[in-house]
């Protein structure tokens, strides 16, 4: 009986598909909840990101088997900004500022059964405007690139967490030597919200 149930698992285990990744050509929409980030903005700020993104996924020519490249072909997320005493409403809102050409984001097979990937989500071009009452928005754009990383059980991802690997500072373009704003925590629940 032992021996008939571990080659049955021998079996299972052997006839295992693959973990399945997203069709080439594929858009797949994503809500973004990224509560209590840290935003430094003359001082630290923790504010509540809402929005979502769209990436069309590629072919990864490096590991076509295991992984694919996904365009960002749509990023937006806003936040309310702590009343600043004079009783206008503020927001920041990051953006994405033009389509993403060098599809440098990826989702890897990172373990077939049970499947297991890696996400990760790289923003190259980016801006963050911090809009404050009926006065002029003011407009950044990074300096670095913005990335999340993601494990995950399945894709698209049904609420999972995602962090940002390194601080990202945002530069005036008239004075690019000096962040202006800098985001230093973003845990993005993706998807399924």
């Amino acid at each position: 009986m032992k021996l008939l149930f571990l080659l049955t698992l021998l079996l299972l285990m052997t006839t295992v598909r693959p973990a399945p990744l997203p069709a080439i050509g594929a858009e797949i929409p994503m809500s973004m909840l990224a509560i209590n980030s840290q935003l430094k903005i003359k001082s630290s700020l923790s504010v509540d990101f809402r929005g979502g993104m769209k990436q069309r996924i590629d072919v990864d020519p490096n590991d076509p088997f295991h992984s694919v490249r996904a365009r960002i072909v749509g990023f937006k997320v806003s936040a309310e900004l702590p009343d600043n005493g004079n009783g206008e409403p503020s927001q920041v809102i990051i953006e994405q500022n033009n389509i993403d050409t060098d599809a440098k984001s990826t989702l890897r097979i990172t373990q077939q059964f049970p499947p297991k990937f890696e996400h990760v989500i790289v923003l190259d071009s980016i801006s963050l405007t911090i809009v404050e009452g009926t006065g002029n928005p003011m407009v950044l754009t990074n300096a670095d690139p913005m990335t999340l990383v993601g494990t995950l059980t399945q894709f698209p991802p049904k609420g999972d967490l995602y962090q940002l690997q390194s601080p990202v500072n945002f530069v005036d373009p008239e004075n690019p030597d000096r962040p202006a704003a800098t985001l230093q925590t973003f845990p993005a629940k993706i998807g399924g919200l």
